[in-house]
């Protein structure tokens, strides 16, 4: 890594610690963009002369033994340290009313096929979940009823490795604590109200949109 790279990922990390979440990009919290760039990206921030800078520090925070990848935050790609795990899997595993209500019915089916099968890796599935089976797992990840992980396959192509929350903490061999889900759900509304930017600004799952502001 170069310096930068190196001061980048510290700093990053500094942030998780201390904060327990970071997103990719957004202006509910510290994000990675504005980690790197010092400023808000217009546009695609794959477009950006520092795309490949933020590229690469996000594999690199997704990698650490430390941190997880969901999408906690707005929908948005967010960056959870290994201290929130265990409240993050309560909350996922609760299946409550906001995870489950409408649900669609590939989203429905490929949920059942994981409780059977612990993990599926998506490049594997096909259209068993309908013609865009990424479509059913995006929506089981904004609802937080799966953990999934990005990889490279062999032949070089991007694909995910979706898995219970049960699974994944086996996997991750993180000790099983008992945790209410609504304390779970208070304790991250109360982070997000400490780190939040600007006021107002961030959704968590279970919370309900708020409405536009007429024009």
């Amino acid at each position: 890594m170069t310096a930068n790279a190196n001061k980048n990922f510290a700093r990053a990390m500094n942030i998780l610690e201390n904060n327990g979440l970071l997103l990719l990009r957004g202006t509910e919290i510290a994000d990675i963009c504005g980690l790197v760039t010092s400023q808000r990206i217009k546009g695609s921030w794959w477009g950006d002369p520092a795309g490949p800078e933020i590229f690469a520090l996000g594999e690199m925070l997704s990698d650490h033994p430390d941190v997880t990848v969901t999408k906690l935050i707005t929908g948005k790609v967010t960056f959870v340290h290994r201290s929130l795990w265990q409240r993050l899997i309560a909350v996922g595993i609760a299946r409550e009313e906001w995870q489950m209500k409408s649900l669609s019915a590939p989203a429905t089916l490929l949920l059942r096929k994981l409780d059977k099968e612990g993990s599926i890796v998506t490049g594997k599935l096909g259209k068993s979940f309908g013609e865009k089976t990424g479509d059913a797992a995006r929506e089981l990840e904004l609802k937080l009823l799966i953990h999934s992980e990005q990889f490279h396959t062999e032949s070089g192509f991007h694909a995910k490795l979706l898995e219970t929350w049960e699974h994944w903490a086996t996997r991750m061999k993180i000790r099983n604590k008992q945790i209410e889900p609504g304390k779970a759900r208070d304790f991250f509304e109360k982070r997000l109200e400490e780190i939040r930017k600007n006021s107002g600004l961030g959704r968590l799952p279970w919370q309900p949109k708020k409405p536009s502001k007429a024009k």
